[in-house]
């Protein structure tokens, strides 16, 4: 037996969730699969999330729109309002909210508390939502995409979305190729009680060993540690005891916040680069880490998903006459859209990656003084904070 929508999600990550509700505002038919649970995850007052992402004042204006800004706890989001960040000799550069007009830089939110807002905004907007699935084969014809569970179900669409990560079933099951290229790096998160209050001041350290240390403010005296190590480094965090973790980064940071006190136990997520040579085929789009991957040291990642999922929305609600959800022009102007901010970001953030990689001497000395002087000239430094904002 086989269903028929207008578009299918496969991928209930934060960037279908926020895409769904968006596409059923404008009319369409719309079911969300996943391969795991759409179950609430009970919140807890007493800790928080390892994993938290920075979210942009431009994706915060997204979620808003789609409801799911407004359902999350005001409680436990923290909003960066100035941002530190040295080089690996010497240089830095400051950010402040209000220098660039705007009430924070980003808001820092744990995955956790955002997964849950969303998922109540989706299930708000009437959408068909499968959990627990199994995918089993995918299928294109000239009008629709067929999409076969191990169950025995179907269901077909105009518009097959892929937001299923970035080891793709429904990009590989399309035969776009692409394999993500390791940083040799691992992101190691863990979130701190701290001795001193962060007044809502983000840092971040280029280290001469080529990793990005980030200190991110969460509510009260608490942040959340983002450490871009080399895979080597990350394996001595990960296995490490709380209170030598504790001392190891405080140390790492200069003890800018004083000491500090491990409250979550660390985890560790491998970092990759991916750059697909197209977004878009026969019925299908791809949104989020299917589509791109970024180095975290700007923490754009997501951002750079939310901006996928309004832009898709955006070209389905401007569709006019255009019943096909599907329709190639359609998709070509989505892949258009997306095409200069998600290069231009990968860009920055790899090339910033690369440039602090080697250690030679007089590229370290002028990557520190390139920083510096960034820093004394105000409309570049805007210009390069004004990507991060959208």
């Amino acid at each position: 037996m086989t269903t028929h929508y207008d578009v299918v999600i496969v991928g209930a990550g934060l960037v279908g969730l926020s895409l769904a509700p968006a596409l059923a505002r404008t009319g369409l038919s719309v079911a969300l699969i996943d391969r795991g649970p759409l179950a609430d995850v009970e919140a807890d007052a007493e800790t928080f999330d390892a994993r938290v992402y920075a979210i942009s004042p431009g994706s915060a204006g997204f979620l808003r729109t789609v409801g799911g800004w407004q359902a999350l706890d005001g409680e436990r989001v923290a909003p960066i309002e100035s941002m530190h960040v040295e080089g690996d000799g010497g240089g830095s550069i400051d950010f402040s909210a209000y220098d660039l007009g705007e009430r924070a830089l980003a808001w820092i939110v744990e995955e956790r508390e955002l997964r849950s807002a969303l998922l109540r905004t989706a299930r708000r907007s009437g959408i068909d939502m499968i959990a627990n699935a199994t995918l089993d084969t995918l299928a294109w014809s000239a009008s629709a995409a067929t999409l076969k569970l191990a169950d025995g179900r179907a269901v077909d669409a105009r518009l097959i979305v892929g937001a299923d990560g970035a080891r793709s079933w429904v990009r590989e099951s399309a035969g776009i190729v692409a394999e993500p290229k390791s940083y040799g790096q691992t992101a190691v998160v863990a979130n701190f009680a701290c001795e001193r209050a962060h007044h809502g001041r983000a840092y971040q350290w280029f280290r001469d060993d080529g990793g990005v240390l980030a200190w991110l403010p969460l509510p009260g005296r608490r942040m959340s540690m983002v450490w871009s190590a080399p895979d080597a480094l990350a394996q001595t965090l990960l296995a490490e005891e709380t209170g030598a973790l504790s001392a190891r980064v405080a140390d790492a940071g200069h003890r800018m916040l004083g000491a500090l006190e491990c409250i979550t136990p660390p985890a560790g997520f491998p970092l990759r680069f991916l750059r697909l040579p197209t977004s878009v085929a026969l019925r299908l789009a791809l949104v989020g880490d299917a589509a791109h991957g970024v180095h975290p040291l700007a923490g754009q990642g997501v951002n750079l998903g939310f901006g996928d999922a309004q832009t898709l929305a955006a070209v389905l609600a401007e569709r006019g006459p255009v019943t096909d959800a599907g329709a190639p022009i359609l998709l070509e102007r989505y892949a258009r859209r997306r095409a200069e901010p998600v290069l231009a970001m990968q860009t920055v953030t790899d090339g910033l990656a690369r440039l602090f990689s080697p250690p030679t001497p007089w590229l370290k000395a002028l990557r520190n003084a390139g920083i510096s002087a960034v820093d004394r000239l105000p409309v570049l430094k805007r210009a390069l904070a004004q990507p991060a904002l959208r």
